[in-house]
């Protein structure tokens, strides 16, 4: 296992060869495998999460996604523990950074779904969890650290942009809420900008 200090990064780089985020922890996931061939990232999607429903901290999401969770901790693991799940990267309430899955690997987290009259979504974009719940606001630290590494992705895949992040419920509306309304989206983008050094929309030169 490969592991680096937990903190809340400033930079991060994301190398296409490894597929591994410079400055996150790595704890790997065994719920991945390969892209379809010709499949590269092309979106990001975000996600929110908290095991226990509603309950923050805890080693819970890193044991789901790594197929450890007990399902006599709590009665709601009993009904999850044997899913096979993960995602590219987790984002804590300290705005910590881990990372389960190397980018260049499909990783099981958008289920059914769709963007933009193109299915399967899993096998084209990257997907980003942040601990949290639909109406909990999340942390300042979380929108700064995915912030910098939705920058750190696009500077690695330069096919995408501010314009092909979503969230979970984009892709799968009706079945997925997640980020949820909690999520601020503007605040997010206005962070993303200032990393990327890009105007405000509308804004004249």
């Amino acid at each position: 296992m490969r592991e680096t200090t937990r903190h809340r990064p400033a930079i991060l780089r994301a190398d296409r060869g490894t597929g591994l985020i410079e400055g996150a922890t790595y704890v790997p996931s065994p719920n991945c495998d390969d892209r379809p061939p010709g499949c590269a990232p092309e979106l990001v999607v975000v996600h929110g999460i908290s095991l226990p429903p509603g309950v923050f901290g805890g080693p819970w999401i890193e044991r789901l996604f790594t197929n450890c969770l007990p399902p006599d901790e709590h009665p709601y693991f009993a009904e999850v523990c044997a899913l096979r799940v993960s995602a590219h990267a987790l984002i804590r309430r300290d705005g910590t950074i881990v990372q389960f899955v190397p980018l260049s690997l499909r990783a099981w987290h958008a289920g059914t779904s769709s963007w933009r009259g193109r299915e399967r979504c899993n096998d084209f974009s990257i997907g980003i969890e942040l601990e949290g719940t639909d109406h909990v606001p999340y942390e300042e630290a979380q929108y700064t650290s995915l912030a910098v590494l939705v920058a750190a992705l696009l500077d690695a895949y330069p096919v995408l942009g501010p314009q092909t992040i979503a969230g979970h419920s984009d892709i799968a509306p009706g079945r997925k809420t997640d980020p949820g309304p909690a999520f601020e989206w503007p605040r997010f983008h206005a962070l993303l900008r200032q990393r990327l050094a890009l105007p405000a929309p509308g804004a004249t030169t």
